[in-house]
């Protein structure tokens, strides 16, 4: 079993990083070279601003790789929990917003003629409890008549229909959507961001941002840099001068396995449509097939504030997970085990705008796969003055009480989750 990202581990494309030290100059500085960082070098390539992108590690190894490569529409919370506390209007505006992601991945996939393996396959969430299915069709209804009125709610027949398993109730399906290989989407994008201008530093953590006058002063581990216009889109980042964003995120960790490849006619009975599937439990999983005929299992298994590469702890959890899902899979082999933190916000939604003059777009609590690639298209738009293009532009954001950046109370958050997921 390899303790890497299997996205990473299978990608094959190189991605054109610059050696050397990063000194100079550049009209913007990204800092975080994920799906946020590179959209937005890409777009602002295209307008004609050079960029520089920062990363700490590898260009598409942060969060942007700690997810199933599932691209879909709806919000992260429950819609109709969403509508209860924001009202109808705002609720939509939310769930119109991942909608718009996702075409805006598809629409990039299309234009920059990006080789991730894209299948428009939709998702099905899925009920692991009996009530669930009463209240996810509750919250279908909702949908339905106010955001998107081409989804199924499926009983569990039906549901069994597409997922060969008697761990589910019935389901909600989305049909808008679909799947892909991480690695390889963000080795497209960061092709195409090069192919526009923008530079790209990998090992390169920022180590501080100095204001000076109208512009600034970008000091990180490779060097040096001054630019006009800054858009930091690091998520969880542990280091460098981002206390202010630490205090209003709580950096879970998320795990996957990857099985090894399976035979053809066994995922053909397990997973006939090959959707992207989650579950509706608080501790919830995701799971899918890959390109390469495996399966695709992760979620939060615990709450760690660990970043090493791989946790073998969760690896067994997810493991077991999938056994109990699918039964004929408890002997497959394990080939990739790997996770690291993501960011979340207290409401679960993203966080985009200006601080202290900076640009900033994360908090993509676990959706980020469509919503950090149009985030970084969006803010290309506002940093060249169209701040209405922002869909979060009016949502506050204040500090988590109690959080002075190292997040010491996720042990607890994991005992009250696991806790009221068994009577949920």
């Amino acid at each position: 079993m390899k303790l890497d990202s299997y996205w990473l581990d299978t990608a094959s494309a190189m991605i054109p990083t610059c050696e050397g030290p990063a000194d100079g100059q550049a009209d913007v500085v990204v800092i975080g070279g994920g799906f946020t960082g590179l959209s937005a070098a890409l777009a602002l390539g295209k307008r004609g601003a050079s960029v520089v992108v920062l990363d700490a590690g590898r260009i598409g190894g942060g969060a942007s790789g700690r997810n199933g490569g599932q691209c879909n529409t709806g919000v992260a919370q429950d819609y109709a929990a969403l509508r209860a506390q924001l009202g109808a209007e705002r609720a939509q505006g939310c769930y119109r917003a991942y909608a718009a992601a996702v075409a805006t991945v598809e629409r990039l996939i299309r234009e920059e003629q990006i080789d991730c393996d894209y299948l428009a396959s939709g998702k099905l969430k899925l009920a692991a409890k009996p009530h669930h299915l009463a209240h996810i069709a509750a919250t279908a209804e909702l949908i339905r008549r106010e955001v998107d009125p081409d989804i199924d709610l499926l009983d569990r027949e039906q549901v069994r229909s597409e997922v060969q398993s008697d761990a589910f109730h019935g389901g909600l399906l989305q049909r808008h959507g679909g799947q892909m290989h991480m690695g390889k989407f963000a080795a497209g994008l960061a092709r195409a961001a090069v192919t526009q201008g923008a530079r790209l530093y990998e090992h390169a953590e920022v180590t501080n941002i100095v204001k000076e006058g109208g512009a600034y002063r970008i000091e990180s581990k490779r060097g040096s840099l001054r630019c006009k216009q800054v858009l930091i889109a690091t998520g969880p980042s542990k280091h460098g001068p981002f206390a202010w964003y630490r205090r209003r995120l709580a950096p879970v960790g998320s795990f996957i396995i990857v099985t090894e490849p399976l035979p053809e006619d066994q995922l053909n009975r397990l997973l006939p449509n090959r959707r992207s599937y989650t579950t509706s439990r608080l501790m919830h999983n995701y799971f899918r097939v890959t390109h390469d005929a495996r399966l695709l299992l992760g979620g939060r298994a615990r709450f760690t504030a660990s970043e090493r590469p791989s946790d073998a702890k969760s690896g067994r959890i997810l493991q077991a997970n999938l056994a109990a899902i699918f039964p004929s899979l408890a002997s497959a082999r394990i080939d990739y085990c790997w996770g690291g933190l993501v960011d979340i916000t207290a409401d679960r939604l993203p966080r985009a705008g200006q601080h202290d003059g900076i640009y900033f777009s994360m908090g993509y609590s676990g959706h980020g796969t469509q919503m950090s690639t149009h985030m970084g298209q969006i803010m290309a738009e506002v940093m060249n003055g169209n701040t209405a293009a922002n869909p979060w532009r009016e949502f506050d954001w204040p500090a988590i009480p109690g959080h002075t950046g190292k997040p010491w109370f996720l042990p607890l958050v994991g005992a009250y989750y696991s806790i009221k997921d068994v009577f949920y």
